[in-house]
């Protein structure tokens, strides 16, 4: 550095850096040549010499401080060349050439030369100034090369949205003025005058110097003032005019002002560098929050959707039964309930899931992230297995509910048979006990002993007749009880009430029998006709009894071949009612044979049979009954075989149904399956047509209404099964579900794709180029590949691999070790290694310019220089700083820097 003060003893200098600093080279020939309109052959406007003497003056001074000199008169003190070579100096960095000794005229013009000389080596054109000029004081001539000095080493690097110099400067004060009222800069003189934009400037990088609304623009001498006070006290910008020169020239010096306004500008650079920090933080903080945001959702909706299934599990897995099928039949219904409104929504949720889980993934991926990993017990896979749960239960209670109301239906049919059948036996035996225990044979005549004596046999036949009836109730019973019969205590009680009544029928029929024949041998022969009508009438009554029941039995089908078997072997008991008419007829003839012969012997009969109670009359009132219940039995029959064959229809018509939308869902399953390994097109073209297809999809939606609309029928009638179809409304319902549900996973695929072609900038035919690689090598057409193939798939792009190296890619490429590369990690790989993203090193050099390069930062700078919001956020999360250096308050931007990108957490 020049030793002003040794001007008559041999030249020093000091140590310089060496480095170009701001007064880098570069031609400036192109701009200098608009700057001609410095006419050397004119004096200067003496308003104008005025404000350039003191601007120029002031913003030499503002570096010569920085080497503890200044200088008084510009003309005068720059005339030996020593303080214009010390000048260059400090604002170019560098060292100029050694000056020379003494103070003759000649030393003074080599001095000049020598600065002259340096500042042409910057590319600048000296045009009419000579050493000798500034040597002899030529104001003009000295003015004008300080003016070149400062074009050169103040404004011509200024660099605004690709414009520089004058144009650049002009252009930031613009932006910078823009928001401000009563403030449009077009100049660098008339349009400073009222001093608003000086104090815009100052307002727009630091508001809490100025109050600008106080401002007025009528008054431009405080304007003015207040600007160059604020900014010589807290910017460290020297005054360099007057206010009273400014507004009372008509119009301001242009380069005096050009020289106050680059002054503003280099002031304020620092805080655009903080600006552009801030900005990069605050990009890096919103990608944060974002994903953050994101977890949160997926947290809360994956709580929600396990919550319910939680819930519904336990319900489906209830098998406790009911005791009657309106019970049953309710559960049914709340099962339908559940399947046509709780559930659908809930598929619908869990697909939403994966596809935010899947978008999520690929955000973190793209933002340089490491990968979401939910809490535990709620990952994907956790909502797979508890949905797979939940259908297996959901299968299994269907099953059981419909089981459970046959059973029921069976007990409720065997429940009527038994109390029919025990009805009717009980009937039967009122009055038996009584009879067997009356002692009548005590006081008979002998003809009275026989009499009873048959009536008796005939007991026996009707007795035996009726163990099948007993052995049959028993059976009933018996079958309940087997059953689990809610009112099995009843039927027990009942049963055993009539088994204990039937021992004492046989223990009083055996006792009776022996008394009758103890006094047998006493007693005559009575008449056989008598005897025979009562062993004819007693089967014959028997068997009417018999047909009465059955005919009056109830029966459950549920196919047409049931009925008609039915049908077949009543037209055959119908078949042998003429053989049964004929015998009435025979036993009848008997009865009125021997009436015929009791009045051609004038014999008088004491009134009824008596070996039988079964008179004629009763034949024939219960064979008319037969004959009205047969047509009874014909129309029930009918009727059984009508709903039968509305049965059959229901099955048919859904059949027709299903097997039309069952082939129909499984070729679109395999369409989807081609379309997303061929994916023909551009990115958008293939979302275009898959977003297409769901439609389509969708749209086919009513064809499977029509096929629950049919079901609910056949639900409804209680048909079971379904010879005419393999596919059940089960199956239809899953695969209908797996269409939706891989349609818009394959929609997702293909959005997250743009997504990452977007993001890092992928063309398409690259996109094309990686899908073709990726088909070639997908040899078994799946959309994911094993590690050979995918290796194979590596080297063809031009990878050397060795096992080290591979296996790093192939922890990248399938981070859970399932053995198999997807195409979208296969992309998320290739735009990794083509294209880079912001890196916790550079987040930290952001927050570096931030805190003015010190190792914290504070709350009171962060929210200084970034928003609330994401102030507040940063606050929040940073550790206190712990270092040697460490304040009150200070925070540690490290630490957090490094855990935005995983390698830490927060």
């Amino acid at each position: 550095m020049v030793d002003y003060h040794a001007a008559n003893q041999s030249y020093q200098y000091g140590p310089s850096s060496g480095s170009n600093g701001a007064g880098g080279g570069g031609s400036v020939g192109d701009y200098m040549a608009q700057e001609d309109d410095w006419d050397r052959d004119l004096l200067l406007d003496p308003a104008w010499e005025k404000q350039q003497r003191k601007t120029f003056t002031a913003w030499c001074n503002s570096h010569l401080r920085k080497a503890g000199t200044q200088i008084e008169n510009i003309d005068e003190d720059f005339r030996d060349g020593l303080k214009l070579m010390l000048l260059l100096e400090v604002i170019s960095g560098e060292r100029l050439p050694k000056p020379e000794r003494g103070k003759m005229r000649v030393h003074k013009i080599n001095n000049v030369n020598k600065a002259l000389d340096f500042i042409a080596s910057k590319g600048v054109k000296l045009v009419s100034i000579g050493a000798e000029e500034i040597v002899d004081g030529n104001a003009k001539m000295t003015l004008g090369m300080i003016w070149t000095i400062i074009l050169r080493f103040a404004i011509q690097d200024i660099s605004v949205e690709e414009t520089s110099a004058k144009e650049g400067l002009l252009l930031w004060c613009q932006r910078k003025t823009a928001p401000y009222k009563n403030v449009n800069v077009q100049n660098f003189h008339i349009s400073w005058k009222d001093g608003l934009a000086f104090n815009a400037l100052i307002h727009r990088h630091r508001p809490e110097l100025i109050e600008y609304d106080k401002l007025r623009k009528d008054d431009p001498v405080t304007n003015l003032n207040n600007a160059f006070e604020v900014a010589e006290k807290y910017l460290d910008i020297p005054k360099m005019l007057d206010a009273e020169d400014i507004v009372n020239t008509a119009r301001p010096d242009e380069k005096a002002i050009m020289t106050y306004v680059s002054s503003f500008y280099h002031a304020f650079s620092g805080a655009q560098k903080a600006e552009t920090a801030a900005n990069r933080i605050c990009k890096v903080l919103a990608v944060n929050q974002e994903n953050e945001h994101l977890m949160e959702d997926y947290e809360r909706l994956a709580s929600d959707l396990l919550e319910w299934i939680r819930r519904t599990i336990p319900w489906l897995e209830d098998r406790v039964p009911q005791k009657t099928i309106q019970e049953m039949q309710q559960k049914l219904e709340d099962f339908r309930d559940y399947r046509r409104v709780h559930k659908p929504p809930k598929v619908q949720e869990k697909c939403q899931l994966e596809i935010n889980f899947n978008t999520l993934q690929t955000k973190l991926r793209l933002s340089n992230r490491p990968a979401f990993m939910p809490s535990e017990g709620r990952m994907v896979s956790d909502i797979n297995n508890g949905w797979q749960h939940l259908e297996q239960a959901e299968k299994g209670y269907e099953e059981w509910l419909l089981n459970e109301i046959r059973r029921l239906e069976r007990l409720d049919h065997l429940a009527e048979k038994f109390r029919q059948k025990a009805s009717i036996h009980e009937a039967w035996t009122d009055g038996k006990e009584v009879m067997l225990k009356h002692r009548d044979y005590e006081t008979a005549t002998l003809s009275d002993i026989k009499a009873l004596i048959r009536k008796h046999e005939a007991f026996e036949s009707d007795l035996a007749a009726h163990q099948d009836r007993v052995e049959q109730i028993a059976a009933i019973a018996q079958e309940l009880n087997e059953l689990d019969y809610y009112d099995s205590h009843n039927v027990n009680t009942r049963c055993q009430k009539i088994c204990d009544q039937w021992d004492a029928l046989g223990s009083l029929t055996h006792s009776r029998r022996e008394a009758l024949e103890k006094t047998e041998k006493q007693l005559e022969t009575i008449d056989q006709l008598h005897l025979e009508y009562a062993k004819r009438a007693a089967p014959f009554n028997n068997w009417m009894e018999s047909a009465m029941e059955d005919l009056q039995d109830m029966f459950i089908v549920h196919t047409i071949e049931e009925i008609e078997g039915l049908i077949s072997a009543h037209d055959q008991f119908k078949s042998t009612l003429p053989d049964a008419d004929r015998e009435r007829e025979a036993i009848l003839a008997i009865h009125k044979e021997a009436q015929r012969i009791a009045e051609s012997n004038h014999i008088k009969l004491s009134g009824s049979n008596p070996y039988t109670t079964v008179t004629p009359q009763i034949i024939n009132s219960k064979w008319e009954k037969v004959q009205q219940l047969v047509p009874k039995r014909d129309h029930a029959l009918l009727e059984e075989q009508s709903k039968q064959q509305s049965n059959e229809h229901l099955r048919r018509q859904f059949a027709s149904q299903a097997n039309i939308v069952g082939p129909w869902i499984q070729t679109k399953m395999e369409e989807i399956g081609r379309i997303s390994i061929e994916m023909n097109g551009t990115l958008e073209d293939q979302l275009s047509h898959l977003k297409q297809y769901e439609r389509s999809i969708v749209d086919y939606k009513p064809n499977l209404d029509l096929l629950e609309q049919q079901h609910q029928l056949i639900q409804e009638a209680l048909i079971f099964d379904n010879k005419h179809t393999n596919y059940t409304m089960e199956h239809i319902r899953v695969g209908w579900e797996q269409l939706l549900t891989t349609i818009a996973r394959t929609i997702n695929e293909v959005e997250n794709q743009i997504l990452t072609r977007d993001a890092k900038g992928i063309s398409q035919e690259q996109m094309q180029e990686f899908r073709a690689s990726f088909n070639h090598f997908d040899k078994k057409q799946t959309g994911s590949m094993d590690s050979d193939d995918f290796r194979a798939l590596l080297i063809s792009t031009g990878y050397s691999l060795g096992d080290a190296e591979f296996n790093r890619i192939m922890s990248v490429v399938d981070p859970n070790h399932s053995g198999l590369v997807t195409f979208q990690a296969f992309i998320d790989f290739m735009s990794r290694e083509t294209t880079d993203t912001d890196t916790a090193d550079q987040v930290i050099a952001s927050f570096k310019v931030l805190a003015g390069d010190k190792n914290f930062i504070t709350a009171e700078e962060l929210r200084r220089e970034l928003p609330p919001d994401q102030a507040e956020y940063c606050i929040a999360r940073m550790a206190p700083y712990q270092g040697p250096d460490a304040v009150p308050g200070a925070l540690d931007y490290k630490s957090f820097s490094t855990a935005l990108y995983g390698e830490s957490d927060l």
